[in-house]
């Protein structure tokens, strides 16, 4: 069974050999430029997607609207994407040993952002590559202080299994 990654964790491309993405960095913050009128009582995070290749060829990466989405909430409803302060991965070639980060600034209602799941579908010298889910939330920090390692992110992993084998386990019957 297919298991989200949990945010901070590197996921790995089998067809594209050395190159990885990860989406990290989930936290509270206000956008460069000024929050848009459309975000009107909401709270902004933001998040960073980083491609590293680690492989031996250079490897044109685009990452652009409509190539991410992120949903918040139990609900899974779309949070709200502040594209004029997002800085997307626009045809950039990525060399070996090198990275690439784009910045994305998102709002939505405060209750709803202790559950972030961002989706990604990275295009790779101008072919799709598979989509790739990870899953967070405000509150929960990669390496929380004063947990042993890993703890929250193991529990919050953990939820995530247990409810996807729970769902699938539905759909068998």
């Amino acid at each position: 069974m297919y298991e989200p990654n949990v945010v901070g964790d590197w996921q790995e491309y089998d067809e594209h050999a050395g190159l990885r993405v990860r989406v990290h960095g989930l936290e509270p913050a206000e956008p460069p430029r000024g929050r848009d009128d459309a975000a009107e009582g909401m709270t902004y995070f933001r998040l960073r997607v980083t491609v590293e290749n680690r492989g031996e060829r250079h490897f044109g990466i685009h990452l652009e609207d409509g190539q991410i989405d992120v949903r918040i909430g139990p609900d899974g409803e779309s949070a709200f994407i502040d594209w004029r302060n997002t800085q997307f991965i626009e045809g950039f070639d990525v060399y070996p040993l090198r990275r690439a980060t784009a910045v994305l600034y998102a709002a939505g209602p405060e209750p709803s952002l202790g559950q972030v799941d961002v989706q990604i579908q990275l295009r790779v010298d101008e072919e799709w590559a598979d989509r790739r889910l990870w899953t967070g939330g405000l509150g929960l920090h990669e390496g929380t202080a004063g947990a042993p390692a890993g703890a929250a992110r193991d529990s919050l992993a953990r939820q995530v299994s247990n409810f996807l084998r729970d769902q699938a386990e539905e759909g068998t019957a």
